[in-house]
């Protein structure tokens, strides 16, 4: 009775119902088991896509347009660095000498450069176009050219308060506008607007001023060019109104309270023959003039002096294209030929502003231009 009894009735064998209870205790290696909540979802998805989901137990194969571009990437970069590295001059001449495209107008000068600007294109001048192929094509050309040469803000400064500083600017501006821009006096005429503003007291510069302008040949004592642009009428002829410029204006305290200001200007003036019959094809050269020039505003209570006028403490000038045969009182291009000069001549960038004046010419010296 209680063998049977203890299985209530059930037919299953005996050994068969000892299995069963042995591999439940146990588990059994293939029996079901109940899907976990995060199978049950993921499985949820899969019947719902109509296929399997990217990413999931899947294999992607590699795209190869991807890697490919990053190989050629990464090869042109490389080339590239080696090339500025090598060769800087190449990169700064694709753009105009201060990371912007040739012709680009460029920021004004607040301050000396630390190199020359970038070569540019090696293309001819022509009528239209007087500037292409010159870092001068970004320069400035307002009104007189007047705006490519940058004036400080002022403040008081020796004698002067800051209204006196900025008048003193402004005319120390004018003067080298009077003096390089002028268009009577790039023509050969008297630069009376230049002459107003320096002082009838400098004894010296009278003297300079009277032999300059006279009709006897110049010296290099005497040379007007050493202060103002000329060039011949029946020799050279200016292309178009424009004349391109880069400059600054710097000021500091000088002798006897004087406020002493700086000028450093070049000057750029595309120039063809007088009366050509050349057209189009015309000849064109650039005349590359920098100038400095220390004018002293001088306290009228230390130095006879009169309202408006300056003392010249110096002046200095750089040139190529403007002849080198001797003074002659103008600038002369060198039309139709190489400005000839001895195979002992010092080199010069005549856009290079990041030297002094007369670093590579020297005192009265020539210099053979590098580029213009």
């Amino acid at each position: 009775m209680s063998g049977a009894g203890g299985q209530g009735g059930s037919s299953v064998p005996d050994e068969e119902w000892e299995r069963f209870l042995r591999e439940s205790a146990e588990g059994a290696a293939d029996a079901p088991v109940e899907p976990s909540a995060r199978a049950r979802e993921v499985q949820a998805r899969l019947r719902k896509s109509d296929g399997q989901p990217q990413g999931w137990r899947t294999y992607t194969p590699a795209r190869r347009g991807r890697r490919t571009g990053w190989y050629v990437t990464g090869l042109v970069v490389a080339v590239a660095l080696v090339v500025v590295a090598l060769f800087p001059q190449w990169v700064a001449g694709w753009f105009g000498g201060d990371g912007e495209p040739a012709g680009t107008p460029v920021a004004a000068e607040s301050e000396r450069p630390t190199a020359a600007p970038g070569a540019e294109r090696a293309v001819r001048p022509t009528l239209d176009e007087p500037f292409r192929g010159s870092p001068a094509a970004g320069w400035a050309d307002g009104a007189d050219g007047a705006d490519g040469i940058t004036v400080p803000a002022a403040r008081a400064t020796g004698w002067m308060d800051t209204a006196q500083v900025e008048r003193a600017l402004r005319r120390s501006k004018e003067f080298m506008v009077a003096a390089g821009l002028d268009p009577g006096v790039l023509r050969g005429k008297r630069p009376e607007r230049a002459i107003a503003l320096l002082s009838p007291h400098q004894q010296d510069v009278r003297e300079y001023l009277r032999a300059a302008l006279s009709s006897a040949p110049p010296t290099e004592e005497t040379d007007p060019l050493l202060l103002f642009s000329r060039f011949r009428p029946d020799q050279a002829e200016l292309v178009g109104d424009v004349v391109k410029t880069r400059g600054r204006l710097t000021y500091q305290e000088g002798e006897r309270g004087a406020v002493e200001v700086t000028a450093d200007v070049t000057f750029v003036y595309p120039v063809t023959p007088a009366a050509g019959d050349g057209g189009a094809d015309a000849e064109v050269i650039r005349t590359i003039v920098r100038r400095e020039v220390v004018m002293s505003w001088d306290d009228p209570s230390k130095v006879i002096t009169e309202p408006n006028t300056m003392s010249l403490v110096s002046y200095s000038v750089d040139m190529t294209n403007g002849g080198c045969s001797g003074p002659t009182g103008y600038f002369v291009p060198p039309f139709g030929e190489a400005d000839e000069q001895p195979d002992s001549a010092s080199r010069l960038d005549p856009y290079d502003r990041s030297e002094p004046v007369g670093t590579a010419t020297g005192a009265g010296g020539c210099a053979t231009a590098t580029r213009s």
